[in-house]
């Protein structure tokens, strides 16, 4: 685990994202990707900002096909939230992060 955000796969989405307690926020991205080179530091600091009350996890779309389309993700990055094991709210794109941190927190 880089810092607060974890690197999970197809094989232990399952576990990590709908089986946990905790609101996760899954960050579905690429290594050539720009954008999802420019949110990560961004993931970074909120992970160490809610501490607890939010994991999140980034899912490299190349290395696992089975999760991005499972969850209708067309474009990177792309920020899917979950809690309870559902789908509660999506983010698609860079964005600052005021908007992500409110987005988590409306979750929450």
């Amino acid at each position: 685990m880089a810092g607060n955000v974890g690197e999970i796969s197809d094989s232990d989405f399952d576990d990590k994202v709908l089986k946990a307690s905790t609101l996760v926020v899954v960050d579905f991205w690429a290594p050539w990707c720009g954008p999802c080179k420019s949110i990560a530091p961004v993931l970074e600091e909120i992970a160490k900002e809610l501490g607890t009350q939010v994991a999140i996890y980034k899912v490299n779309v190349d290395d696992n096909p089975k999760s991005p389309s499972q969850y209708g993700v067309r474009a990177i990055p792309n920020l899917v939230i979950f809690k309870g094991g559902a789908e509660v709210d999506r983010v698609v794109g860079a964005v600052p992060k005021d908007q992500l941190v409110a987005t988590i927190k409306k979750a929450l």
